[in-house]
């Protein structure tokens, strides 16, 4: 085998993290773009399946967890084949209305806050392992402790696995490019649920999560589902931007 050339030493030593990075980026950002479109076609949806559930998984935790931090409980969790969930919970909150008008939000907003996570653990191998072993090791957890539909027995234990078997098993650019892509495909999940964003009614379940904030906090149910887009938005990009700020820590 070949050594390298000396004259060569200095891009295989500086610049090329540097070039990783822009690449890494640049096919995040066409990931991205990839995702919005695909949600909006016949079949999309299909090769998008898993994150479907993943994001689903986000938001339904978003609404038991930010019971569970006000004081109330997180009684059970359903998610179910067609990708839509259902998260049981019990508000005690001496916020006032405030109270279960975050619970309301803390759906929408979980798959975004949860991508921004995983896109700014990114930013070193470390964190990039831990954080997936964390999301990993969570996803069994939750199955166990809250999971209560015979899909989600199923589907979220998988998702656990493999996401575990990414961080012990696969490589250290596998790892690093598969924690920013489920963090991105996170934040743009937030767009294919635009039409309930922009919804009342949830269907038999009854009021949807803007709706229900427009019961507490007063202002129509478009104005806050308008808010939480723009806001998945500026969270992806501005998470995205800090990771990529600096030189790229993947030594």
């Amino acid at each position: 085998m070949r050594e390298p050339s000396k004259n060569l030493e200095p891009l295989l030593t500086k610049e090329a993290p540097l070039v990783v990075e822009r690449m890494g980026l640049t096919w995040l950002i066409a990931a991205a773009i990839a995702t919005a479109l695909l949600w909006q076609v016949p079949g999309g949806d299909y090769i998008l399946y898993p994150f479907t559930i993943l994001a689903t998984w986000f938001h339904e935790m978003g609404h038991g967890l930010m019971a569970l931090l006000l004081g109330g409980q997180f009684q059970k969790l359903q998610i179910f084949s067609n990708g839509s969930g259902v998260a049981t919970y019990g508000i005690r909150s001496l916020l006032g209305p405030i109270g279960p008008a975050m619970v309301a939000a803390a759906g929408p907003m979980g798959p975004p806050l949860a991508g921004a996570a995983l896109i700014l653990a990114s930013r070193s191998f470390t964190a990039a392992t831990l954080c997936l072993k964390i999301l990993g090791s969570f996803l069994l957890l939750s199955t166990l402790i809250w999971v209560r539909s015979w899909f989600g027995l199923v589907a979220i234990p998988l998702l656990g696995l493999i996401i575990l078997g990414i961080a012990l098993k696969a490589p250290r650019w596998a790892q690093g490019f598969a924690i920013q892509f489920l963090g991105v495909q996170a934040c743009v999940s937030t767009f294919h649920q635009l039409d309930y964003l922009f919804s009342s009614s949830a269907g038999p379940l009854g009021l949807s999560d803007t709706a229900q904030m427009q019961r507490y906090l007063l202002l129509p149910y478009w104005f806050w589902g308008g808010l939480m887009a723009i806001a998945s938005l500026v969270i992806l990009v501005q998470s995205l931007r800090v990771a990529y700020r600096s030189e790229s820590k993947y030594r």
